[in-house]
């Protein structure tokens, strides 16, 4: 140790700084612009061409046709790395980064996200419904 007293004025400084953490779950973090979280779906946007399945480097997303010019979106989170290619390879922006990064489950099947368009056909299987 070349000064010893240079520890003692650190410690003093530190007792008047304010913390650079924060208390997670009781304060919630602001993300910051840009930030790339959870993938959400816009059915009502997507016209089927599938340039975001192509561009996704963990083929975490699979578009399937459910009707005339409807089209729904299953998203694999436990596979997304959240690049967010496949928001800039829409044209239609279809789909959207959010700030949503809490995904934490204890069930994997959860984290399979099936979206879409509330107004498609009935005769659709009932066990595949929008889960957000």
């Amino acid at each position: 140790m070349k000064r010893p007293g240079k520890m003692v004025f650190q410690v003093i400084e530190s007792l008047f700084r304010k913390p650079a953490t924060v208390q997670y779950p009781f304060e919630k973090i602001v993300m910051p612009q840009g930030f790339r979280g959870r993938i959400e779906f816009y059915p009502g946007k997507c016209i089927g061409c599938k340039f975001c399945m192509r561009d996704c480097p963990s083929n975490a997303i699979t578009i399937t046709k459910i009707g005339e010019k409807q089209f729904q979106a299953e998203i694999d989170l436990d596979k997304c790395i959240y690049c967010a290619q496949c928001v800039e390879s829409c044209p239609k922006k279809a789909l959207e980064a959010t700030k949503d990064f809490e995904l934490a489950v204890l069930d994997k099947n959860k984290l399979k996200v099936i979206i879409k368009d509330e107004k498609a056909s009935p005769a659709e299987d009932p066990e595949k419904k929008q889960i957000r």
